[in-house]
């Protein structure tokens, strides 16, 4: 199945290049409400499914044990600009375990947000794991395996109890299979699965509900989501997409970003979630795309939806501030 252009880039009065790409929109019983290209297709679905991954930091008993808010959850599931206030966020958990960036194992790198990486550039000599924009997910791992009393060294590995853990914990989720065989490495070093689109769009259908989930399961899955929503800056940064979106509807969506053009979403009080993948693996065209489908989900709430089109639809400025071009949604998100 060929997967429809879904995000056309314009240049004067020409598109300049097009995206392709696949989007689903499901309940909780996994029934498809919207649908757009190949929604079987095995994605990898890369941090955008950080909150699954961050469930056994809440289910452990770890969360409560080392105090942790809405905060640090956030930061457990976030991909974050590593700006001064996700890095010292990341020491507290760290520190709460009696940890530092020693026991990560995420690998380093400079922070994704300009102001911040020009202060790094002038400050540091390089920077350190906790910069790594996967850093809070990784300080979670650690202060579950502290907590359990489970060996930290070599937790990344795709034989430590904690990635067996999460396999389990994404299995039930998506009912889909996590094994070597659809085993991938991710850019912080842990394993990532190729799973059905669809089956994720789900996995998070039922994170938001609740749906056919165990109630300890159910209640650690709405207080991560709920702690995303409260707290939408630590999930990404300034000016980022997941923070934006989460923002235009404060306590109502919930976003979150994975590389290669992969987004995941979820509106829990209509009871959906979204799952979508640009083919070409383009940020600037998941970015539109998920936007334009969540506004579909409030056509009865015109300034929502406005505010989330706007985001779907935009112009591009080159560095004289000259407008050059638009990104914008095609037709095929028609209501």
């Amino acid at each position: 199945m060929s997967n429809p252009v879904l995000v056309e880039v314009t240049r004067g009065n020409l598109v300049e290049s097009r995206h392709r790409g696949a989007v689903v929109a499901v309940d909780g019983e996994g029934h498809t409400v919207f649908s757009l290209g190949d929604t079987d297709a095995v994605i990898f679905p890369r941090s955008a499914c950080k909150a699954m991954q961050a469930l056994p930091l809440v289910e452990s008993g770890a969360a409560d044990a080392y105090g942790f808010g809405a905060k640090a959850l956030a930061l457990a599931c976030s991909s974050h600009s590593g700006e001064p206030e996700h890095v010292a966020l990341a020491v507290e958990m760290l520190a709460a375990a009696e940890r530092d960036v020693g026991a990560l194992e995420c690998g380093a790198h400079w922070s994704s947000d300009q102001k911040t990486l020009i202060a790094q550039a002038r400050s540091l000599e390089a920077p350190s794991a906790l910069h790594n924009n996967c850093s809070g997910k990784h300080a979670g791992f650690v202060c579950t395996c502290c907590h359990s009393g489970t060996e930290v060294s070599g937790y990344i590995g795709y034989d430590h109890p904690i990635q067996r853990q999460i396999r389990g914990v994404m299995a039930d989720l998506t009912g889909a299979i996590f094994a070597r065989d659809n085993c991938g490495v991710d850019g912080c070093s842990i394993p990532t699965y190729a799973v059905p689109l669809k089956a994720l769009a789900h996995g998070f259908a039922k994170m938001a509900t609740g749906f056919g989930l165990e109630p300890e399961r159910a209640r650690a899955s709405k207080r991560l989501i709920d702690a995303c929503m409260a707290e939408p800056f630590y999930v990404a940064g300034t000016k980022r997409a997941c923070t934006r979106l989460m923002k235009t509807a404060p306590g109502r969506i919930f976003a979150k970003t994975g590389a290669e053009g992969v987004f995941c979403a979820a509106i829990p009080e209509k009871g959906i979630a979204i799952a979508l993948k640009c083919e070409d693996g383009t940020t600037r065209a998941a970015e539109a795309m998920v936007a334009a489908t969540l506004a579909r989900f409030f056509a009865d709430e015109p300034e929502i939806r406005a505010a989330l089109m706007a985001q779907a639809n935009h112009a591009m400025s080159n560095w004289n501030g000259m407008h050059v071009g638009d990104v914008r949604v095609t037709e095929a998100f028609a209501i």
